[in-house]
């Protein structure tokens, strides 16, 4: 296919198509993702306790802004993980510090979304 024409397709891709090509990027991440089930978790365990106690508003949207940037970190780290083994399918040190770097904004995300739980919820333990 000339280039110019399969720029142009990938163009005037109806909105409705990329709805669906964003729910399947959702499907895939959960198929390969081996930490889907433990944001799963978390995320129940944190929506639970923010029952239990009784949290403010300000609170919620703290912790939901929290969730949130955790399992977008997750989905960036598949992504890119999906891309470097697709074009670096045997080992090269660039292709492992790129995708220790994805890693490390995911943990730097988790990092933060545990201060922003302990300063919601300890005060309301103890």
């Amino acid at each position: 296919m000339d280039p110019k024409k399969e720029i142009k397709a990938w163009h005037e891709v109806k909105i409705g198509k990329r709805f669906l090509n964003a729910f399947r990027g959702m499907y895939v991440f959960y198929k390969t993702s081996s930490h889907f089930y433990i944001l799963t978790i978390s995320t129940i365990v944190v929506i639970f306790f923010g029952f239990y106690f009784n949290i403010s508003s300000f609170e919620w949207m703290m912790l939901i802004f929290c969730i949130g940037f955790v399992i977008i970190s997750e989905i960036f780290n598949t992504a890119i993980e999906i891309d470097i083994d697709l074009t670096s399918p045997e080992y090269h040190p660039f292709a492992r510090d790129t995708k220790d770097v994805a890693a490390a904004a995911v943990v730097l995300s988790i990092f933060f979304a545990a201060i922003i739980g302990l300063i919601v919820f300890i005060p309301k333990i103890f």
